[in-house]
């Protein structure tokens, strides 16, 4: 029996893990599958990371070493080169390596943090032949970045989330030339630093309502037809571009990994693909915590780390101190021009001062509002000058905000201001 397990050695798990410490729980156990912890940032080599949390520039692999280093003063214990195959919703964790084989681990709670994994090209249905040399962006920065292997030599990158434009400009520096960058969107899926640093620094096209409307080639892509796309995204006739590549990179969006999460009985936000969860980052499921991007997809992993150390406090909370926990929560709503917002729920006995919600928009606005209501209330708003959807929003929502509301029911909403 542990005290807390937690499920992914990625930035997520690492500081959920080292808050609960912090708190007082010692027997902490940390499961991941890889053969070393640090997750994703291992083979993100590109710095940018840390600003927030560290406030220094870093690369992934430094971010990640500065947390594995503060597990050595602790007793935190770290399994890995190990699959969890199922946990269940009374906290039993199925796991199975090489070492000891198959195991039936208990624990008082537990913290899921699996991150995501990239939507393929079966997912988005791309038509075409179905030769060698398409990747997704993410495989394709970890063949070239740990595994020291070239993917292609004339690419075109098919959607412009991060790692996409991360790529674009990492292609480019390894001598390959990177032809477009296409995205079926009006508007970029990444951070504008990203699109300035990784595409108009190197001269590289963003194509935007643009889509891959036909692969060619044989054993290796030949080339690629890009077509303009109209309001509904569909192709319109006569805009076909041909374009001669090798190599295919599909930027087209994350998932929250929550097979584990499913099994368990955790029930699944339709909008984030990620769990339910509370303010404190607790699931439907007591006991059970998810954070980082198994909730929803980050774009900075300070976010993730500031989050994952909320669940890891209130993971040790549940351990040490036990309280029977009522489901008297105001429901959060993301109202216009709103995809999601994270806590989906809000227990106000739970709130000392104030509640940090994210939120991502559908559309870009130059200048805006951001309007926190119940029941047609307005109750508090804010104003931005600039919002777009590759790029989180953050609100933070007080105490006396939310002693305002008279029903259980709380919606975030953001409108243009003329």
């Amino acid at each position: 029996m542990h005290e807390l397990i937690v499920i992914g050695g990625g930035p997520a798990g690492l500081a959920a893990a080292l808050a609960a410490y912090k708190q007082g729980v010692k027997d902490i156990l940390i499961i991941e599958r890889d053969h070393q912890l640090g997750g994703i940032l291992n083979q993100c080599i590109h710095n940018g990371f840390g600003l927030t949390y560290f406030k220094t520039e870093l690369t992934g692999p430094e971010y990640a070493q500065r947390f594995i280093d503060m597990l050595e003063d602790t007793s935190i214990q770290v399994c890995i080169d190990t699959m969890v195959l199922e946990v269940t919703e009374d906290k039993n964790v199925h796991i199975v390596n090489q070492e000891q084989g198959y195991q039936i681990l208990q624990s008082k709670a537990i913290v899921l943090a699996m991150g995501c994994r990239e939507r393929t090209r079966g997912a988005i249905g791309i038509p075409g032949s179905r030769p060698a040399g398409v990747y997704t962006a993410g495989t394709a920065q970890r063949y070239v970045n740990m595994e020291g292997y070239m993917v292609g030599k004339k690419v075109i990158i098919l959607g412009s989330g991060d790692i996409g434009l991360i790529m674009a400009r990492r292609m480019t520096l390894e001598g390959a030339e990177v032809l477009a960058c296409v995205e079926v969107m009006p508007y970029s899926g990444g951070l504008t630093r990203n699109i300035v640093q990784c595409l108009e620094d190197y001269d590289i096209p963003l194509l935007l309502s643009h889509t891959i409307t036909d692969v060619r080639g044989k054993s290796r892509v030949e080339a690629v037809v890009v077509s303009e796309v109209d309001e509904t995204r569909q192709p319109i006739p006569g805009t076909e571009q041909t374009f001669e590549c090798d190599t295919i990179l599909l930027s087209v969006g994350l998932i929250p990994e929550n097979e584990l999460s499913r099994g368990a009985g955790v029930p699944l936000d339709n909008r984030t693909h990620g769990a339910v969860v509370y303010e404190n980052m607790e699931t439907q499921v007591p006991g059970i915590f998810a954070c980082g991007n198994v909730v929803h997809v980050h774009d900075l992993v300070d976010f993730v780390t500031a989050e994952s150390e909320r669940a890891g406090t209130a993971a040790a909370q549940y351990i040490l101190q036990p309280k029977k926990e009522d489901d008297n929560s105001l429901i959060v709503k993301n109202g216009e021009h709103v995809s999601y917002v994270v806590p989906q729920k809000i227990r106000e006995e739970n709130v000392d001062r104030k509640v940090e919600m994210f939120f991502r928009v559908n559309q870009v606005f130059d200048d805006c509002q951001i309007t926190i209501s119940s029941h047609g209330e307005i109750l508090a708003q804010k104003k931005k000058s600039y919002l777009v959807p590759g790029e989180l929003e953050k609100i933070n929502v007080s105490k006396k905000v939310i002693d305002k509301i008279n029903n259980n029911e709380i919606e975030i909403s953001v409108q243009e201001v003329n």
